[in-house]
């Protein structure tokens, strides 16, 4: 049966890996982690698409529609308020040089960074952020007329040996993304980054979670059966997809950003239903990695968000810092380690007295239909 606990540690500890990974890409340490620390945005659009997706399906399981209104309105009070209220550590220092474009600025503010500037103008990993936005809206408004004009059957069942309509069509979606990333480096190399970070390249990550999260919360019974009678061939699958990512840099893979993004979503698809449908998966957690670190992890995935937003300005600050004012004293580990554990506290600190109190008012004023 379906869980119906609000979090799942197990997705915690997913999220955790994940902010560790954009930790690891961002502050070098090996070449390596370097190389794969990409992944970690692509796990993050996973994880993303199946949760939102899941409010979503979860609202139409009780009332038999959605009201996407106030799914987005409540979605804004989670993103906006940290987001805007901490943009001033990164258009501060372009002020400084006066270097300040309003495109670019305009672009921030609006989430179109990833169309107009390519990676985002003041904050450079925001650009990820205007990936989920489009998703939130776009989702949201075509669930909501799909459901009022009863394009697909949305049933709970228990066997279903066929694709559904709906399967499909998020498949024939995905699988023109990837046409759509193959022409666009083929045809289009002038536009450069936008190959790597335009919504329309990168919204099959965010499907696979909606992909996953239907079959999960509609055909509960078939997924679990059929994930299980083929678990062992779907792990190693898992494994070998995303194994390339340690030895290719992705911007400058045609690879990677074609085939190399389908392999992943594909491998974080099949990672995230074995958490969500394996017994025990908690336990295999802590056994292999102690309970202290499984909670640790799992604790620094539910503040992953602040983390992700706070990073970047830590980065640069202790740049400053060790060049300016210690000469280089910190070398390369001791640099990641200190930034990542000030990274870490920062988001903690914001997640707790700042993120909470603004969900507090989004809960009193537009309290969530499915709780």
């Amino acid at each position: 049966m379906v869980q119906k606990n609000n979090r799942l540690r197990e997705l915690d500890f997913l999220r955790g890996i994940a902010i560790l990974l954009v930790l690891l890409r961002h502050q070098y340490l090996f070449q390596f982690t370097k190389n794969m620390g990409w992944i970690g945005v692509d796990l993050f659009f996973v994880l993303s698409g199946f949760l939102v997706s899941g409010l979503l399906f979860k609202e139409y399981r009780k009332y038999g529609d959605i009201k996407p209104k106030l799914f987005l309105i409540r979605r804004g009070f989670k993103i906006y308020p940290i987001y805007f209220l901490f943009y001033f550590l990164y258009i501060t220092p372009i002020l400084i040089k006066h270097k300040f474009v309003l495109k670019g600025f305009l672009s921030d503010m609006f989430f179109i960074q990833n169309y107009v500037w390519g990676w985002g103008y003041a904050y450079v990993p925001s650009w990820s952020l205007a990936v989920e936005e489009h998703f939130y809206f776009g989702f949201a408004i075509l669930l909501y007329l799909a459901i009022k004009k009863n394009i697909f059957d949305f049933k709970i069942t228990t066997t279903n040996k066929k694709l559904d309509g709906f399967v499909l069509t998020l498949i024939g979606i995905m699988i023109s993304c990837l046409i759509m990333r193959i022409i666009s480096n083929v045809y289009f190399p002038d536009n450069g980054v936008k190959n790597f970070t335009m919504s329309h390249l990168r919204m099959d990550s965010l499907l696979t979670g909606v992909l996953i999260s239907y079959l999960y919360y509609f055909k509960n019974e078939y997924l679990t059966k059929l994930f299980n009678s083929y678990k062992f061939i779907l792990i190693v699958i898992s494994v070998l997809l995303a194994s390339f990512t340690p030895f290719i840099n992705p911007e400058e893979s045609f690879f990677a950003k074609t085939f190399g993004f389908s392999f992943l979503y594909v491998s974080f698809g099949i990672l995230l239903t074995y958490f969500l449908i394996s017994a025990n998966v908690n336990k295999r957690l802590d056994s292999i990695f102690s309970k202290p670190i499984v909670n640790i992890v799992s604790k620094i995935g539910f503040s992953s968000y602040s983390i992700y937003i706070i990073h970047g300005c830590v980065n640069y600050v202790f740049a400053l810092i060790n060049a300016y004012i210690l000469n280089n004293l910190f070398n390369q580990t001791l640099t990641f380690v200190f930034t990542s554990i000030i990274s870490v506290l920062c988001g903690m600190f914001m997640t707790v007295y700042i993120e909470k109190y603004f969900l507090a008012i989004r809960d009193k004023f537009y309290p969530s239909r499915i709780n």
